[in-house]
């Protein structure tokens, strides 16, 4: 495990069982699509860099989770997305509501479809 990783997972555990389990499930999702994702703290929330750059960020709230930046994307992703959005840039997936695995996972590919290095 790398210290990154190390370090994000130690952040995970300073949460009740039940948000761990579910931060643990969007670090799953959002790895899964981010090819080569290397983990890392940043603003004292976990994030996961592309190519250098930081991709995505989550964090662990009291009543959600939220993704940051989660730019405008594509339709009609962008119209699914719209009901968790807060802010122009960030999704909030609240702790009352299931967690929509899949969709974490689509976000977090579009995310990398706009964000991919060139090369």
């Amino acid at each position: 495990m790398s210290d990154g990783a190390a370090a994000v997972e130690a952040y995970l555990a300073g949460f009740e069982p039940s948000v761990q389990e579910r931060m643990r499930r969007v670090r799953a999702a959002i790895l899964a699509e981010v090819p080569g994702g290397e983990e890392r703290m940043r603003y004292g929330i976990a994030a996961v860099m592309l190519g250098g750059r930081y991709a995505l960020h989550y964090a662990g709230w009291r009543k959600h989770i939220g993704l940051y930046p989660v730019p405008t994307l594509p339709e009609p992703l962008e119209t699914e997305v719209a009901p968790l959005r807060s802010g122009k840039d960030s999704l909030v997936l609240k702790h009352a509501d299931p967690l929509p695995d899949e969709l974490i996972r689509r976000v977090a590919r579009a995310i990398v479809e706009v964000r991919r290095p060139a090369g």
